[in-house]
């Protein structure tokens, strides 16, 4: 299949030829929060970030119930409004980060990436690896640099759906692990690593079925603005444990660190 490839345009005509679009498409896929620059997002790049709203899991420990619970309460971000901070940034401003949610849900996100490409940014999408063919579909038509996929649990069907909160098919998760760990571009895979519902074991169950994976990063619990209330409770992991589970995931993986909660780096596996 053809790969999407910019065309050699100025920047200001891309938009120009965008404006009849921007409100047909906005009404089908709204953007919930918008953060203009971050340095700990995509490591190693400046990035912009976008959250689209819902979700079609129910993790106990989320950070964002408002995208997945209440979305409608949030004030939507015109597209246009989006774009034109890209523009005013393209130069030091290496690339945007689609999250959530879950983007993949979106009939339309092919679409919203391809505005991006066309600004001439970097993209990156944030999932949960329920939608491989979504992700298949992107990858082929080069829409994607990048490829952030939570993995919730160790990949077995009930475990996985006491975290995720909702019923998983299983096969559609590992082929998006497979896809991803195929597809020629960046990628990272995540786990939250939450006490109440993962121990090194399960860790170690998870670099194992990512064997050979480029990059795996174990994620601090946050016990703030959860889901689930009664996480709210609960303490995260010390930075030593996790250090400890990093270091026994990396034997498995090409690369392993520890992110803490801003999001930096606490600690790698060599």
């Amino acid at each position: 299949m053809l790969r999407y490839t910019p065309a050699l345009i100025h920047r200001a005509d891309v938009l120009a030829s965008f404006q009849n679009f921007y409100a047909d498409f906005y009404m089908n896929i709204p953007i919930k929060g918008f953060i203009e620059n971050s340095l700990v997002e995509w490591e190693g790049k400046i990035v912009s970030i976008i959250f689209l709203p819902t979700c079609n899991f129910l993790c106990h420990y989320c950070h964002a119930p408002h995208l997945v619970q209440s979305p409608n309460d949030l004030e939507s971000i015109p597209l246009e409004s989006v774009t034109k901070k890209l523009q005013q940034s393209f130069g030091w401003i290496d690339g945007v980060v689609v999250s959530g949610g879950e983007p993949t849900v979106y009939k339309e996100l092919g679409e919203l990436l391809k505005i991006f490409k066309d600004i001439g940014v970097l993209v990156r999408v944030d999932t949960n690896g329920t939608k491989p063919y979504v992700l298949k579909d992107l990858i082929e038509k080069g829409l994607l640099d990048c490829i952030a996929m939570d993995i919730k649990a160790p990949l077995h069907k009930k475990k996985y759906e006491e975290i995720a909160g909702v019923p998983c098919n299983m096969e559609d998760i590992v082929k998006s692990i497979h896809i991803i760990m195929e597809s020629n571009i960046e990628y990272e895979f995540r786990t939250t690593v939450c006490p109440s519902q993962l121990d090194q074991y399960d860790i170690e169950d998870i670099a194992i079925s990512i064997r050979g994976a480029e990059r795996y990063i174990l994620q601090s619990f946050r016990p703030n603005h959860c889901l689930n209330t009664d996480m709210l409770k609960e303490n995260p992991y010390p930075p030593e444990v996790l250090r400890e589970f990093a270091i026994m995931a990396g034997k498995y993986v090409t690369y392993c660190c520890v992110r803490g909660e801003e999001g930096k780096v606490l600690s790698r596996n060599w």
